[in-house]
């Protein structure tokens, strides 16, 4: 995918809401403590895929971060525990959502018990169609 002008959107509070209804469902199925929709986390997941989408590339590496633990940290919330799912691809939130919670690596992240806020964010790549996501999982120290 080419680096370029991406176009960053910011995550509205029902797009957050609703992605952490998703989420709880499945932590529900596993008897686990649901997920707060957290708008520090989704401005950082949105900050992070904008970054991805800007430069053409699928990554948890940021370009001035090395993953979702100082990003969330550099954004004010203290974490005692972070994990982030990605993806890129022309994945709507309902498509993106159901992706990951069939993959048994991003399910993972979904189901640590300790976590407590969520987030997720989206830009588009340049090339008009891509979407780059993120969703970050995070529970305070």
């Amino acid at each position: 995918m080419p680096a370029g002008q991406a176009t960053c959107l910011a995550t509205s509070s029902s797009q957050n809401s609703h992605g952490a209804a998703a989420t709880n469902a499945m932590r529900r199925s596993a008897g686990l403590p649901p997920v707060q929709a957290n708008p520090v986390l989704a401005r950082v997941a949105a900050q992070h895929a904008c970054d991805m989408a800007q430069r053409g590339r699928m990554t948890h590496l940021g370009s001035k971060t090395s993953g979702p633990g100082p990003r969330v940290k550099a954004a004010g919330y203290a974490p005692r525990v972070t994990a982030e799912n990605i993806a890129a691809g022309p994945f709507s939130q309902e498509r993106v959502l159901s992706e990951w919670n069939a993959s048994s690596g991003h399910l993972a992240n979904i189901m640590i018990p300790q976590v407590r806020d969520y987030g997720i964010g989206q830009a588009i790549g340049p090339d008009g169609k891509t979407r780059f996501w993120a969703a970050v999982y995070a529970a305070p120290k």
